[in-house]
């Protein structure tokens, strides 16, 4: 009343749960005090609180989990690794010394547990390589896409040569991006495509780039197998196979691992495709990240 100065603020009034917002207009003649009903906009502003909180707590909690996952992949695998070494280690010598007095069927059975154990070694590997992602140890680089591919399939010459495969590649950029998760990535995509092949006709990929405003997209489409509809999901779901390993042999980790490098740096992962008529994977990265 003394300064003549407007002042405007918000109070509950507990007898009728309500928030009020209270402005008092001063003149010379008195006061004028108006009362302004906003239980709903305070109603929404705690609740919008409570929710921020709740989220930044969970947030907090799903970071701790997530860590502790990692670490504890990390540790299993490493542990496992020398086992399974000496494992894989006495079953040749048991073959190598003993193979003059075991017959036919022993011969099969070591056989047997050795791939069981090299198929346990790579499941390892590959779940280092799950447990890894994120723990980025490059610095963002300049990447030439297409040296990069050339440098990939330099890798599989003796798969592709036997196979009679093809592998082309469009026009493809120079991308601003970490140079160890890309080289896994298009490695992983590569290999599949090699891979679930329709028998009798020879592997035929192709790698193309649209550019957009703010991201790349690359695609690697195949004339494999195909994948039904009803699976695009569990393709990239960790340990999850759609055949067996008489048919195809890998452990189920490769797309995991490939969706999550992706997701991890803010980009997507999908695919199209039709059973028997091969399939087109698409992947997004942004074109300036940052480290």
């Amino acid at each position: 009343m003394e300064t003549h100065q407007v002042v405007h603020f918000e109070d509950y009034y507990p007898p009728l749960s309500k928030w009020y917002e209270i402005s008092a207009y001063p003149s010379g003649s008195g006061l004028s005090v108006y009362f302004k009903d906003v239980s709903e906009r305070k109603i929404n502003e705690i609740q919008l609180k409570e929710l921020n909180e709740n989220l930044k707590k969970q947030a907090r909690e799903l970071s701790i989990s997530n860590a502790e996952l990692e670490q504890f992949a990390f540790v299993a695998s490493h542990d496992l690794q020398e086992p399974l070494r000496m494992v894989t280690s006495f079953l040749g010598q048991i073959e190598k010394k003993y193979s003059p007095i075991i017959d036919g069927r022993g011969k099969q059975y070591i056989n047997f547990a050795t791939d069981g154990a090299k198929r346990m070694r790579q499941i390892i590997l590959d779940l280092l390589d799950f447990s890894k992602v994120g723990a980025l140890e490059d610095d963002l680089q300049e990447i030439n896409v297409s040296k990069l591919i050339k440098e990939i399939t330099a890798l599989y010459r003796k798969q592709i040569e036997e196979m009679h495969a093809i592998v082309e590649c469009g026009d493809l950029p120079m991308v601003n991006f970490y140079s160890t998760p890309l080289r896994q990535v298009f490695q992983n995509l590569i290999s599949n495509g090699l891979k679930y092949y329709r028998p009798g006709t020879p592997p035929k990929l192709m790698i193309s780039a649209e550019e957009n405003p703010d991201h790349w997209q690359f695609s690697i489409k195949d004339n494999g197998i195909g994948i039904d509809e009803e699976y695009f999901d569990k393709i990239f779901i960790i340990f999850q196979r759609l055949h067996n390993n008489s048919q195809y042999s890998g452990t189920g980790m490769g797309l995991a691992i490939t969706k999550k490098i992706i997701e991890n740096m803010g980009g997507k992962i999908w695919l199209e495709s039709e059973e028997g008529a091969g399939s087109t994977f698409h992947f997004t990265i942004f074109k300036n990240n940052r480290s």
